[in-house]
């Protein structure tokens, strides 16, 4: 499975829906920018997409609530550790109250990883950062102890963006 990134204004990114609704894409908002996601096992309509191979996967991502995403860049040597830590302990956030989906995404054009999980809204998202689960997952380790002491998996500093599937027309 993979997934493709896309961003534009609202306008455009609402017209690229509706030309490929058969798709199945979502379309969110954030950081004064649209994003289009197509989630799929072929090839991207998009033109210059960001591209992703899906390594795990927990639930349905929906056009609906709210979704973080956790950009992490890690070095050639990290990706095995990086990627067995955070595929290996998704079962605790699949109980969380108000829980969607969750999506480790590898890179195929970069070395930053996506770690997505869908929240129907922030209040839930919150509620699991702020849980004692939360503070045993990989989301809330601090990068050198995520590491251990044995390499230096992490290119750069990790940062969140975050996004709502559906706004207001007003908004």
């Amino acid at each position: 499975m993979y997934v493709y990134l896309t961003t534009g204004t609202r306008d455009f990114m609402e017209k690229l829906q509706e030309r490929h609704a058969n798709k199945g894409m979502i379309l969110m908002h954030g950081g004064g920018q649209s994003l289009l996601l197509h989630e799929t096992e072929g090839k991207s309509v998009f033109q210059t997409p960001r591209r992703y191979e899906v390594v795990s996967s927990a639930g349905g991502l929906q056009e609906e609530g709210y979704f973080v995403y956790n950009n992490i860049p890690v070095t050639d040597e990290g990706r095995p550790i990086f990627e067995h830590r955070f595929s290996t302990n998704t079962g605790q956030i699949e109980s969380q109250q108000g829980f969607i989906a969750f999506r480790l995404l590898r890179p195929l054009d970069s070395d930053t990883y996506i770690v997505i999980t869908e929240w129907q809204d922030a209040s839930d998202y919150d509620r699991w950062k702020h849980s004692r689960d939360f503070k045993e997952s990989p989301q809330s380790l601090d990068m050198k102890e995520f590491a251990g002491n044995t390499t230096h998996i992490f290119a750069s500093a990790s940062y969140i963006t975050t996004y709502i599937a559906k706004i207001d027309d007003k908004e």
